[in-house]
């Protein structure tokens, strides 16, 4: 057995205060929420396809929309926040995070008032690129927020939260207009897209700038401030000022290792490494086909042969099971299993559910049983998505990469996930729409051997971050420690922080002895 220095592990009810602001701040990810169910159930809506579509008595809601308007309202939003994300860590190191926050909010508000107010396609296409301008932003920025590191899982897994809840509001209110026939069936649910920006904006103003962030900007007193407004409440003062300790000293041997900051950097030595797997792990979100599900979930229920009454109730339905599965997945995180093991099971599950979803339209095709099991499969997939892979893959990217990177990390792999989600928003159309392939659910063989491929990458690269602060994973990444070792090599930056606050604050070292100390095997 060995003593090693460990940050003090305190609860969620004696970290609310950091809780809160870490919430306000992932509201943020409601609006891609509040967005996805909201376009996924108009293109499936007779108020909005008398505007954008064309009657078609042969489909069941009477009317049919086309091909082309279909992918480009979602491949539009996708690249607006494809952009947007690739110059996130730019604008960030000028700027500062907060400052794009606000931004995306102005944006947000902008693209909703085209939208609502237009029924020209064109003008509907501009509204929905600058969209996902602002959507780039507020996913970037309000998944590298600070938090502590037994917390820090539960408080980034809040962007599946909020996602959800986001979801559950667009389906209820899309669920409520959708058997009117004016414009306000679709006008009233674009109107949520305002919740965000607003909230946000406001929130804003009682949120301090990431205490990391600020240290790198050599703005040392605001970011002991910031660290102070987080963390102070839950820590004595002993604990407080280890963890501050620890912050600083990682940053500057980081600073001190490297003589540039910039996106190339992101490619050299250890962070090629680092920024790989970021890249890889948010590339597995569209890899478990999520978007795919998200995005046509009610138009594919249709499709299938759904009325447009029951596609609706059951969209309902698997929003509120994935709310569910998101909990539960912060409960696994926090208290059962590690981040590797969670992103495992999760692709297992999510390749079984779009395996025997295949399944079933191949072999009873257009029966009420293959109906059955399109409804069934596809609830047990977003529970499934939302309790693992959905919960677990932001925190875990966001872990992979260095603090003076990440910005520039994370927006780059985040703006490369829009860009893999656009390419599924825009080709599987060809693969459901009866006007092309009219594959129906045998689309979703493609997505199951996707799944699997996942499992292969998590198991042989990705490494357990659970439990380790910021500066330990920038220690273990700089030592080259392989995924094998990685969860039980011993890292001396906690230990060496120790030391340096028993030196300078006389006592200390009996109270940080019985605090900060753990025994592992």
């Amino acid at each position: 057995m060995a003593a090693v220095a460990k940050i003090p592990e305190t609860t969620l009810w004696a970290n609310r205060k950091c809780l809160l602001i870490c919430a306000v701040v992932a509201i943020a990810n409601m609006q891609y929420g509040l967005d996805s169910a909201a376009i996924g159930s108009l293109q499936a809506m007779p108020g909005f396809l008398e505007v954008f579509g064309y009657k078609d008595p042969s489909q069941p809601a009477g009317y049919a929309i086309d091909g082309t308007f279909q992918r480009l309202i979602g491949s539009l939003l996708t690249l607006g926040a494809f952009l947007s994300s690739l110059v996130a860590g730019a604008f960030a190191h000028f700027f500062g995070r907060k400052v794009a926050l606000w931004l995306a909010c102005v944006l947000n508000a902008v693209a909703c008032i085209i939208q609502i107010s237009t029924t020209d396609k064109v003008a509907v296409y501009i509204g929905r690129l600058i969209l996902g301008l602002a959507n780039g932003f507020l996913v970037t920025f309000s998944n590298i927020y600070a938090a502590p590191a037994h917390l820090r899982a539960v408080m980034v897994a809040l962007f599946s939260e909020w996602v959800n809840i986001g979801s559950i509001i667009g389906a209820a209110v899309t669920n409520a207009t959708k058997n009117r026939l004016d414009k306000a069936s679709y006008q009233i649910p674009l109107g949520t897209l305002f919740i965000v920006p607003t909230f946000l904006a406001i929130g804003l103003l009682f949120v301090p700038e990431s205490p990391r962030y600020l240290v790198y900007k050599g703005k040392i007193e605001a970011a002991r401030q910031s660290l102070k407004m987080l963390r102070g409440d839950s820590l004595s003062p002993e604990g407080f000022e280890l963890e501050w300790v620890e912050m600083v000293k990682g940053i500057e041997e980081e600073k001190h290792t490297a003589q540039t900051m910039g996106p190339l950097d992101m490619f050299k030595g250890t962070e090629l490494r680092r920024t790989l797997l970021c890249y890889g792990i948010i590339a597995t979100q569209t890899g478990a086909g999520s978007w795919f599900i998200i995005s046509y979930s009610t138009y594919f229920m249709i499709v299938a042969g759904l009325s447009v009454n029951d596609a609706f109730k059951f969209s309902v339905m698997n929003t509120c099971l994935g709310f569910v599965g998101v909990n539960f997945g912060m409960y696994l995180m926090r208290h059962v299993m590690g981040r590797r093991t969670i992103l495992m099971t999760g692709s297992v599950a999510q390749g079984c559910a779009m395996l025997g979803m295949a399944i079933s339209a191949t072999v009873a095709y257009g029966t009420l049983s293959a109906r059955n099991c399109v409804i069934a499969f596809s609830a047990l997939y977003m529970f499934s998505y939302n309790a693992f892979v959905g919960d677990a893959t932001y925190p875990t990217a966001t872990e992979m990469v260095s603090t003076r990177l990440r910005s520039w990390s994370v927006g780059s792999a985040i703006s490369l996930g829009y860009f893999l989600a656009w390419l599924t928003g825009f080709c599987s159309p060809y693969f459901i729409n009866p006007e092309d392939l009219n594959w129906g659910a045998k689309y979703a063989y493609i997505w199951a051997a996707s799944n699997f491929c996942c499992l292969i990458f998590f198991y042989f690269c990705v490494p357990e971050t659970k439990g380790r602060t910021l500066e330990e994973i920038d220690e273990l990444f700089a030592n080259r420690v392989s995924v094998r070792d990685f969860r039980t090599f011993k890292t001396t930056i906690v230990a060496e922080a120790l030391k340096a606050v028993e030196d300078s604050i006389p006592g200390s070292e009996k109270k940080l002895a019985t605090k900060e100390y753990v025994n592992e095997a």
